[in-house]
């Protein structure tokens, strides 16, 4: 793993049951939930159908030697207007970095590949994420590439229809 080059690119729609299988990963590690995967691959294909929604961007791991390219993470980008800036923040959602290239700047290739494709588009203001409150290592790399953490909570209420899938 040593020479591992990585790079980002958009992800495809070809890359549908690859995110699938990251969400679901991440859900199991981060909040000990399952997922149901046909919800999760119907709302992945969602956004496929309305990219006025957003995006997602894979991270690719090009080894030595062969070069051989395997998708190492991906995330999501979706979009909200504020009428306070006159422009769009980009919610940084669903980040996922395989275990074994984790630590490895993966994030930051897929964050500096997210701010360049935000700086060629006027309409955005900036980033927002949420992160959980105990993971303290995603916390850390998002200061240490700039962002900080904001005096806003989130509260969530789901419809009564949904809340059995939260719970």
């Amino acid at each position: 793993m040593q020479d591992t080059e990585y790079t980002a690119r958009l992800a495809t729609r070809d890359d549908a049951a690859l995110i699938v299988e990251f969400n679901l990963a991440m859900a199991r590690e981060t909040e000990s939930l399952e997922l149901s995967p046909a919800t999760l691959a119907s709302g992945v294909r969602a956004l496929y159908d309305n990219p006025q929604f957003g995006f997602y961007v894979m991270a690719e791991a090009r080894g030595p030697g062969d070069g051989a390219v395997e998708c190492a993470g991906s995330l999501m980008i979706t979009y909200e207007w504020s009428d306070w800036r006159d422009g769009l923040f980009w919610w940084v959602q669903s980040v996922y970095v395989r275990a074994e290239h984790r630590r490895r700047g993966v994030y930051t290739v897929l964050y500096e590949f997210v701010k360049r494709l935000a700086a060629a588009d006027p309409r955005v203001r900036g980033f927002r994420l949420y992160v959980e409150r105990e993971n303290v290592a995603a916390q850390h790399t998002y200061e240490r590439l700039g962002m900080s953490e904001t005096h806003y909570k989130m509260y969530e209420a789901p419809l009564e229809r949904d809340a059995a899938e939260k719970s």
